[in-house]
């Protein structure tokens, strides 16, 4: 592990742990704003063995899976520091497993698609607090606008988002606690409700139990997120706060606990009208007002999780060729602080839509936890071959995996019931998104098995005489050529193509560069190759997935290091330009692939090969992409041959 990863996990730190509370914690500590109403339900009478069931299945999911499967086990999987389901596969496909590439697809696509419902459905459940006061008000406009602000602030980066959210995040928890243990003074006997047996109860005896378990599945939803922003706070820093968290989060369950049991037999609807909510019920009227501002905030702050760990993905995504590359922005100096303008704006357009079709937060519980269950399982799997790999022993690892199978199926099997009350929506989303990584996936494997490789020996001579042959116009001092080729001996057919017969190109210094993405998150090391002095030479640059792609300038301080070392003289070759010592030109020519009419494909990969091309066509060009400067760039296009037709046997007429 590298310096930086080491401080960053055992640093702890006041101000680590603030922060971490402002980034962190969102989604899962805005949790008692929804589970226990959902739980009751509106119109169905309090019962005893539905309530105490219920908190203890909370209590012991809060337990076993956020705080034993992913605070103390899965926060331990770190890809150098970084976490989530695409570093936990960046590190497990070390084990040559192909399949391992489905569970990791899967996950990060649900995962994503349960980005665009928390947003709605934690504002949503806090602004209709205040129906308490004005029944009729529409929230929906004002939903929206508050998601509008916090997608607008993301700009400026989590390490502001951190600073300004951290103490009201402190507010909101020390809220819960305190509102918690107050409830619970009136009515100690909800403590029992820690014993395991009443949860036991609840799913065995009771006809409804298994149905009630999919809505406490929604206290531990965030859980995923709160792995995939482990780079950003460090894994100490979570797991010490996660104490204070946890320890709000069931005194407020409970409180709201005691106060159902102290009115049993009543409905909700009678306790409160239409707009009840066992979490403002527990509140005096005078701190309501003040409790649903302080709410309303902690909600929009519960969207920040999801939306630092949906760029996080997506960047990861990208670096492990799943997805289509976008323009990332690095808002501050920070490592693991970034930006991505095209994924923040379809998260808001998808919430946005999502606020539109649902209107309440309860119809949005329907749609709720059934996307992010199939994430947890996906994790699960991934985590049991990371304990292999790392030697743990099977007396351990089949008991664990086993036990949290069969946590996690059962919540998916009771969230089941919610497809059609809008659970489908975030299976479709999750299914495109997963249809988009899967054609960006076999896309580019069908094109890397297609693509022809030589021996750059074999083109030396010619190289060589080329840059010497007066005959032909010099079309650049320093021509540059990205390729994908990882071997130094070897480039692609197509390079040496475009050099040699495209309009042979006469160069004083051909470059070959090729960019190596990592499984880990943060180097920045370059190799030099001579294949032929003041000739050629070939730069070979090893990058962290996380780190940007900005080779203009790194390829700009190779150079002026190679200079410096008196290994390359980059000056104009004209004679003129050469006396008054003037630098050459430099030249990136990049090769854009088409798909050749030249093909006999079978319809899966002409299915996949078209949407890949016509995803391409949205997606960043390929000099953004690398970072390179578009005025000494040049696009050749490359039909991409995959099958080519049958020789067609025709006869020739004298």
């Amino acid at each position: 592990m590298s310096s930086h990863n080491h401080k960053l996990h055992s640093k702890l730190t006041l101000g680590g742990l603030m922060i971490t509370l402002g980034i962190i914690y969102g989604d899962i500590g805005t949790s008692p704003l929804y589970v226990m109403k959902a739980i009751v339900g509106l119109n169905y009478a309090i019962q005893p063995d539905i309530i105490l069931g219920g908190l203890s299945c909370i209590f012991w999911t809060l337990t076993l899976q956020t705080t034993l499967k992913y605070v103390l086990i899965t926060l331990s999987a770190d890809n150098h520091g970084e976490g989530g389901i695409f570093a936990l596969y960046a590190l497990v496909k070390r084990t040559k497993i192909q399949w391992l590439i489905i569970p990791a697809i899967i996950g990060g696509s649900a995962l994503l698609a349960d980005g665009i419902i928390t947003p709605p459905i934690s504002v949503s459940s806090a602004v209709e607090g205040i129906r308490t006061f004005y029944p009729k008000i529409n929230t929906v406009p004002i939903v929206i606008a508050i998601l509008f602000v916090l997608f607008t602030i993301q700009q400026f980066g989590t390490k502001l988002v951190g600073k300004f959210f951290a103490p009201m995040m402190l507010v909101w928890f020390g809220m819960l606690g305190v509102l918690g243990v107050i409830s619970i003074g009136g009515n100690f006997g909800v403590l029992k409700a820690i014993n395991p047996y009443y949860a036991y109860q609840l799913l065995q005896v009771h006809p409804d139990g298994f149905y009630v378990l999919g809505f406490v599945f929604l206290c531990t939803t965030g859980a995923e997120a709160l792995y995939s922003d482990m780079g950003h706070c460090g894994r100490k820093n979570i797991r010490i706060s996660w104490i204070f968290v946890k320890i709000t989060l069931v005194l407020n369950y409970f409180g709201q606990g005691a106060y159902l049991l102290a009115h049993e037999g009543q409905t909700l609807m009678q306790l409160g009208g239409a707009n009840a909510n066992p979490f403002y019920l527990i509140m005096g009227n005078t701190f309501q007002p003040i409790g649903i501002v302080i709410a309303t905030l902690a909600a929009v702050i519960a969207s920040q999780a999801l939306i630092s760990g949906s760029f996080t993905l997506i960047n990861e995504a990208m670096r492990l060729n799943f997805w289509p590359k976008v323009l990332i922005k690095y808002p501050t100096e920070l490592k693991g602080q970034l930006y991505i303008p095209s994924i923040n704006w379809l998260l808001f357009i998808g919430c946005t839509m999502v606020v539109w079709k649902f209107e309440e937060s309860s119809n949005m519980e329907a749609a709720y936890g059934l996307a992010i269950v199939l994430c947890m399982i996906m994790t699960t799997i991934l985590l049991n071959y990371y304990m292999i790999m790392k030697r743990v022993s099977l007396f351990i690892i089949i008991p664990l995996i086993a036990v949290y199978l069969l946590i996690e199926g059962s919540f998916l099997v009771a969230n089941l019931d919610k497809f059609p009350h809008g659970g489908y929506v975030t299976l479709l989303i999750a299914c495109f998104l997963m249809g988009i990584m899967t054609t960006w996936f076999l896309a580019k494997r069908i094109s890397k098995n297609y693509t022809k490789i030589v021996q750059i020996a074999d083109y030396k001579k010619v190289l060589a005489e080329l840059s010497l042959d007066l005959s032909i116009p010099k079309y650049a001092t320093h021509l540059v050529y990205m390729t994908n080729s990882y071997r130094v001996d070897e480039i692609e057919e197509k390079i040496m193509h475009s050099i040699l017969m495209k309009r042979p190109k006469r160069a004083d210094i051909y470059w070959f560069i090729h960019v190596n993405i990592l499984s880990e998150p943060y180097r920045k090391e370059y190799r030099v190759t001579e294949i032929i002095r003041d000739d050629i030479y070939r730069i070979d640059f090893n990058l962290g997935f996380r780190e940007p792609t900005k080779i203009n300038l790194m390829f700009k301080e190779v150079i002026k290091d190679m200079v410096k070392k008196g290994e390359v003289d980059i000056t104009s070759r004209y004679e003129s330009l050469n006396k008054n010592n003037i630098i050459g030109d430099f030249k990136f020519v990049l090769s854009e692939k088409f798909l050749s009419n030249d093909n006999d494909l079978l319809f899966w990969e002409k299915v996949v090969m078209n949407t890949y091309f016509f995803f391409k066509k949205l997606s960043l060009s390929e000099e953004k992409g690398f970072g390179l400067d578009s005025s000494s760039v040049k696009i050749e296009q490359f039909p991409l041959i995959l099958h080519p037709h049958e020789i067609i046997d025709m006869k020739r007429l004298d």
